[in-house]
């Protein structure tokens, strides 16, 4: 009998509940939700590796044009206006995301070997570890490229953030980059004699390459991130390193300019 991962589902559910209450769904939404389900049932065990292999490139195709808002009927609602939150920052708007989120349910409902099941213990010792050695190298690289400065904060917004962040942005991500892509990678290189290392490097990479459109700067520091959230899931599984990636965020959020300082 599958088990699924009910605690991830709920904390997503939850997520997906709060931002369906803010924006909407149009019929058109109807289109990338029946090819997610087309792509869950091939990619099951029991069916050919070529309807395995289908189900997967499908998924990987719907996975770039969700996260990059290209398919239509999701009306995302614009819950953060634009604004400052240090004199000397950027001005940052958030939405809550409809489209993106589908993502993390066919992950944890279609492939849910993602979640490698740890004891809680260790489980918070990685996490903890984790995020002190990512944050250290992070935010000092940052304050080097001149990105960002100390600079303590808690605005009105932030419960909205911090629920955002948690359910739709850093479980969904997660789930993706070190589950699915640095999951499945070592599993195929698992023969090598560091392929779990190698693995941990490109899926880093790929996450950095999908901050491509904020800057090389940015991309530099989300590779490194990701190397941290990747050694966090490794060493401690999914929980750690979505404790990991949550948890840099919030100290950017917090303490740092957010989302950086302006030109």
């Amino acid at each position: 009998m599958l088990r699924l991962p009910w605690p991830y589902l709920t904390m997503l559910t939850a997520g997906y509940v709060l931002a369906l209450t803010y924006g909407q769904l149009s019929l058109q939404a109807s289109i990338p939700i029946t090819l997610l389900l087309l792509a869950g049932f091939a990619v099951q065990p029991q069916n050919h590796r070529y309807a395995r292999y289908f189900g997967h490139s499908l998924f990987v195709l719907l996975a770039i044009a969700l996260a990059l808002h290209y398919l239509t009927g999701f009306h995302n609602a614009q819950v953060i206006e634009p604004q400052r939150f240090s004199d000397n920052a950027v001005p940052f708007s958030m939405y809550l995301n409809l489209d993106k989120p589908l993502l993390g349910f066919w992950l944890l409902l279609a492939c849910p070997w993602i979640i490698a099941q740890r004891a809680f213990s260790p489980t918070l010792k990685t996490g903890a570890i984790a995020l002190t050695l990512t944050a250290l190298a992070t935010f000092t690289c940052a304050w080097l490229l001149g990105i960002i400065q100390w600079a303590p904060k808690w605005p009105d917004v932030a419960r909205i953030w911090l629920l955002n962040n948690l359910l739709l942005v850093t479980l969904v991500e997660e789930a993706l980059f070190r589950g699915y892509i640095q999951g499945g990678l070592s599993q195929r290189l698992k023969h090598l004699p560091y392929g779990e290392h190698l693995a941990v490097l490109l899926a880093a990479t790929v996450f950095g390459l999908a901050h491509w459109g904020a800057g090389w700067q940015w991309m530099l520091l989300a590779t490194l991130a990701g190397i941290g959230y990747g050694l966090a899931y490794r060493f401690g599984g999914l929980a750690a390193a979505i404790a990991t990636h949550f948890g840099l965020n919030l100290l950017h959020f917090g303490l740092f300019t957010y989302p950086m300082l302006a030109g």
